[in-house]
């Protein structure tokens, strides 16, 4: 037969000592922490965001015709790039000028897309990163490196390690949420748990649903009242910790444990934080109609109520993947969000929560200065896209103690590579976790045998941007 630790203990006829021992061991800090594994936790450091909301432009939006505009794609429109130009996943051809114009925005003065009229009107709350680089030009491996720290290996997402880290303030509800209307490619690994306890994976919400019931489906239930669902799950429980005590207190099965009891919490409040009716109508008018505007305002409505981590995916798929009619679908998917990011940023401010509260704006990589070319005797639309690029993109910044009004970096003339300040994802994960109050080297879980943390051997916090 074979005994967990605890029982072997006991059967070695050690008496109270094994008794001590089991108790100091599942009984005092270890059965607390397991009780309640999302409790409020301090970081490491004073923290100067409390609170993340990760709007992602799934599909890599290209940054020369949003946030970083390059003249001198007008000027060699439809002609060779001097120089040699980096190895693309597809085969590029001549400069493609922007088909959107750019204005300068604000007392900072920063160049914003015609596209996003809404957002220029808050440019002076958003720092500009314009110098992003990734690894490779593939939207799985990047979507990893973007949301898990690694493009290949099984890793915790960034939301699961924050969740790790500082736990949440409001319990009933889940401390990390992930939002789309249907699922970008990749779908739960983006907001995987990897190796970490398995209650620190993101709760995913198909956003694509309006009625509550089927935006949160199987929460509440419809055939028993709350005090015999108390006494059911409280029998459940008992059965389930006898199961964990006789499996060495397995972390997957404590995980579960604790998403019954979440999900029984959840009745009181779930209903209430994802029903955008009860907002006054002229917020609901601020953000606009439509996915978009339901899912953002959401998000601000999960952050307020203690939700530590929020990722709104903006589609099913990856709509921002333009390979042809560039001019078209940018616009299109710009509009669809546009209103909505510029409210949930003057919603948090007049709120008074977007001091500690840490907005992100991309996607998972950029796009090529350089026009798509299809394939030899293939259908591939409109040659009017642009291809995917890791070498240099854009992403923004704002609240959580980031500089306003502020660019950081820069993609060549053309905008094909980061040359200045170059800022890789580990970077950005370094500084987004300095910003939440921790050393990013010092936030570990120890898994088979070594220390894990999100930005693994790399990352270095990028200072200036923070305020």
């Amino acid at each position: 037969m074979l005994y967990s630790r605890r029982a072997l203990l006991q059967k070695c006829g050690m008496g109270l000592p094994a008794t001590a021992l089991a108790q100091m061991m599942f009984s005092d800090s270890a059965s607390a922490a397991v009780a309640n594994p999302l409790k409020a936790k301090a970081p490491h450091f004073p923290a100067r965001a409390k609170r993340v909301i990760h709007l992602f432009m799934n599909g890599g939006p290209s940054h020369v015709d949003t946030f970083d505009p390059k003249p001198m794609l007008t000027k060699y429109a439809g002609q060779p790039l001097p120089g040699d130009n980096p190895r693309t996943e597809r085969k590029t051809g001549a400069a493609f000028a922007s088909p959107y114009k750019f204005h300068r925005h604000g007392q900072s003065g920063i160049e914003v897309s015609e596209i996003f009229p809404n957002v220029a009107g808050c440019i002076d709350d958003i720092t500009v990163i314009r110098s992003m680089h990734a690894d490779v030009p593939n939207h799985e491996p990047s979507l990893m490196l973007m949301n898990c720290g690694d493009a290949r290996s099984v890793r915790p997402s960034v939301g699961s390690w924050l969740t790790y880290g500082l736990g949440t303030d409001n319990q009933n509800l889940p401390a990390f949420v992930a939002m789309c209307p249907g699922y970008p490619i990749q779908e739960s690994q983006n907001w995987q748990a990897g190796f970490l306890p398995g209650i620190y994976q993101g709760t995913y919400v198909n956003t694509k649903h309006g009625e509550i019931d089927k935006l949160i489906e199987n929460v509440r239930n419809q055939r028993m009242e709350p005090a015999d669902q108390r006494r059911q799950l409280d029998l459940l429980t008992e059965l389930n910790r006898q199961h964990v005590d006789q499996r060495d207190n397995d972390p997957k099965l404590e995980a579960r444990i604790q998403s019954f009891e979440l999900a029984y919490r959840m009745q009181s409040e779930a209903q209430v934080a994802f029903d955008i009716s009860r907002e006054p109508k002229y917020i609901r008018d601020l953000y606009g109609p439509g996915i978009q505007a339901r899912q953002i305002l959401i998000g601000r409505r999960l952050l307020e109520r203690g939700v530590r981590y929020v990722q709104v995916w903006h589609g099913d798929g990856q709509p921002w993947d333009n390979h042809d009619d560039i001019e078209v679908n940018h616009r299109r998917l710009a509009q669809q969000c546009d209103q909505a990011i510029a409210a949930l940023i003057v919603d948090l401010k007049q709120r008074g929560m977007l001091d500690d509260t840490l907005v992100i704006w991309g996607g998972e990589f950029g796009r090529t200065p350089t026009v798509e070319l299809p394939k030899k005797g293939a259908n591939q639309g409109k040659v009017n896209g642009r291809d995917h690029n890791h070498y240099g993109f854009t992403m923004w910044l704002c609240g959580g103690g980031v500089k306003k009004g502020h660019v950081y970096g820069a993609t060549d003339e053309f905008g094909f590579r980061a040359i200045e300040n170059r800022v890789h994802v580990h970077d950005l994960h370094a500084t987004m976790l300095k910003l939440l109050g921790f050393d990013h080297e010092r936030l570990t879980y120890r898994y088979a045998g070594r220390d894990f943390r999100l930005t693994d051997v790399h990352g270095r916090v990028i200072d200036d941007i923070i305020a």
